[in-house]
């Protein structure tokens, strides 16, 4: 397949795109429960999958109920979270070559993450890639997350491209629901989450792989 227009810079997510951090995640949200009286089911961790901080605690609040103790159960989860994350993530698959490959077309790139700054920069840094990426939008850096465009928008003009010159990258559908609104080329690559209908109408391709996007770019 040939991309709409020519691209001038590449949009990356971070959890589940750059990073094969989302089902440690999962996997933390899930032993926290019992602590809290609570069971947190599959289909609860997908539904939290892309979105900001203040959108994750409102949905546990609202599943929960308004006495529901959210700081201290995200502080619980942080932190067995962040202990699997220093044991067990590992880069995606056909990240490094895609890196390499934007390396030499010389196009910019940037992060664009739910994720907040700190632990952006300690993930991204622990997998050796932070210094390949020439800006990082953060959480942090934003008034409204994904779904809203606001990170890709602020990233577009960062990077001093407009927003329809960039390939955005995604794994969640809130992730390509922001991308979209940007209106940038935004392509799929699904982690967690099955792309659905929507996607496949938000998305120019979803790709198996980022493999399977270097082969797209290499054409």
């Amino acid at each position: 397949m040939a991309f709409p227009r020519p691209i001038a810079a590449v949009v990356f997510d971070m959890d589940g795109l750059l990073l094969d951090t989302e089902g440690l995640y999962r996997i933390a949200l899930m032993r926290a429960g019992p602590a809290f009286a609570v069971e947190i089911d599959d289909a609860f961790v997908r539904g939290l999958t892309g979105l900001p901080g203040t959108a994750i605690r409102a949905a546990l609040a609202a599943n929960f109920g308004a006495d529901f103790p959210v700081p201290a159960f995200l502080d619980v989860v942080r932190a067995d979270a962040d202990a699997l994350i220093a044991e067990e993530m590992t880069l995606k698959a056909g990240v490094v070559e895609v890196l390499d490959h934007l390396d030499g077309l010389g196009l910019p790139r940037a992060v664009a993450t739910s994720s907040g700054r700190r632990s952006a920069v300690a993930h991204l840094g622990q997998a050796g890639v932070l210094e390949r990426f020439d800006l990082l939008i953060t959480g942090d850096d934003v008034v409204r997350g994904k779904p809203d465009p606001e990170p890709f928008l602020k990233a577009a003009a960062a990077l001093g491209v407009d927003p329809v010159r960039c390939l955005a990258l995604e794994d969640s559908h809130n992730g390509v629901r922001a991308a979209h609104a940007a209106g940038m080329m935004t392509v799929m690559v699904p982690d967690l989450l099955d792309p659905t209908e929507e996607m496949h109408a938000k998305c120019v391709h979803i790709a198996e792989s980022l493999h399977e996007v270097l082969r797209l770019l290499r054409a």
